[in-house]
């Protein structure tokens, strides 16, 4: 097939700094090289450069496709349980979820420069969407149930609905659970004993779920109990998330732990330690009474970090830029090139997808975006990290 060639004022490979007055050369949907100016193809010698920053598609590595039709509908919360209740009152107002609000919001996603999320999801909705676009995701099918005794039955179940999925090589399902606090041991020891990718859960998102894991006790309790489905022969194990899920075989190297905004130093680092990933969402967090994330905490433990914007019934769009635009200023004393990696490469690692996305280098798949950048900006890191809009973006191959 005929090579393309891309040449822009800047080129950002993520994997090394970002090489001024660049090129990337493309073939078949691979990329084959990337340079500067000492190294111009013939080709592209003479081709005036984008007025743009070239850099790989970004990686939302949590959200909920499915819940799109919620937007604007779940008000923001004073505490995550109400906020919750609130999303659950709504859920059950419909008996599927809409098509059309899921097609929308990958999209929506794709325009802001988006090229693979992680899908977290209860119904499979936003299967047949995903497949009809030009997304890459990894499919997190999520169980819940804290009243839950047979979890090989419920195992069975699920797997008998992933094997009747038409297989895409670009979407990868996984079985996960929801959280410390909507599933019970027995099917949270179950999941961790799955032989498969990358899996994700919601940990330590709220004061309310460190309470119920010390003590028992709080608004998580109640929830459950008000639903009837408390088991009453469940024991707080008075311990941190991080060691609940220890104890239950879901702590090592597939992990996305989503949310971690209760965390302190130490968990952070048993999870650095365990070559887990942290995904942090913080608009979601704020909206959702969660509480904003300890990015400059994350950053210093050394933990691996993606990003991911969660669903649309908690933040106003699926930019992934302006997740990194709160970042910044939540943690200004991360360097830029990090936060741009979390949105990268770290995120494609966490899902499974490193060997096809989050750099430019020879190999990978060529889904690159081209951000126009203003003449005037001479750190094109900060100015990418500062809040990019839609319109500034625009999909190269």
């Amino acid at each position: 097939m005929t090579q393309k060639l891309f040449r822009a004022r800047w080129v950002l490979p993520i994997a090394q700094p970002p090489i001024a007055d660049g090129w990337v050369s493309v073939q078949n949907n691979r990329i084959v090289a990337v340079g500067g100016p000492e190294t111009y193809p013939p080709d592209v010698a003479d081709e005036p450069p984008l007025d743009a920053a070239i850099l790989p598609g970004l990686v939302n590595a949590h959200t909920h496709l499915e819940l799109s039709w919620m937007r604007g509908q779940v008000p923001p919360a004073a505490s995550m349980p109400q906020w919750v209740e609130r999303l659950m009152a709504l859920r059950r107002t419909v008996g599927h979820e809409p098509p059309a609000a899921i097609v929308d919001a990958v999209t929506e996603a794709r325009a802001a420069g988006t090229a693979l999320v992680g899908d977290v999801t209860n119904t499979l909705a936003a299967y047949e969407p995903l497949a009809d676009s030009q997304m890459s995701a990894a499919i997190f099918r999520e169980l819940l149930g804290f009243a839950v005794t047979d979890p090989e039955r419920v195992l069975a179940e699920v797997r008998e609905q992933l094997e009747q999925l038409s297989p895409i090589a670009w979407l990868r399902p996984s079985i996960v659970p929801h959280s410390p606090y909507s599933v019970s041991p027995e099917l949270l020891r179950a999941i961790g004993g799955v032989r498969q990718g990358a899996v994700s859960i919601h940990l330590a998102e709220s004061a309310e779920e460190v309470q119920f894991l010390r003590e028992g006790t709080g608004a998580w309790r109640a929830l459950l109990t008000g639903l009837g489905v408390w088991n009453a022969a469940w024991c707080a194990p008075a311990c941190s998330p991080v060691d609940y899920i220890e104890q239950h075989g879901l702590l090592n190297d597939r992990l996305l732990a989503v949310h971690c905004v209760q965390l302190q130093h130490d968990e952070l680092q048993k999870l650095a330690a365990a070559r887990a990933t942290v995904v942090t969402c913080p608009r979601s967090n704020r909206w959702t009474g969660a509480g904003l994330p300890p990015v400059d905490r994350f950053y210093a433990s050394g933990v691996r970090v993606a990003v991911g914007t969660d669903s649309l019934a908690s933040v106003e769009d699926l930019n992934l830029f302006a997740e990194l635009a709160l970042m910044r200023e939540l943690a200004p004393s991360v360097p830029p090139r990090s936060l741009l990696e979390s949105a990268t490469m770290n995120g494609a690692a966490a899902l499974g997808f490193g060997d096809e996305f989050g750099t430019i280098e020879p190999g990978k798949r060529a889904d690159l975006v081209a951000v126009t950048v203003p003449l005037e900006i001479t750190d094109v890191e900060q100015y990418l990290v500062s809040g990019i809009t839609p319109d500034r973006i625009q999909w190269l191959a």
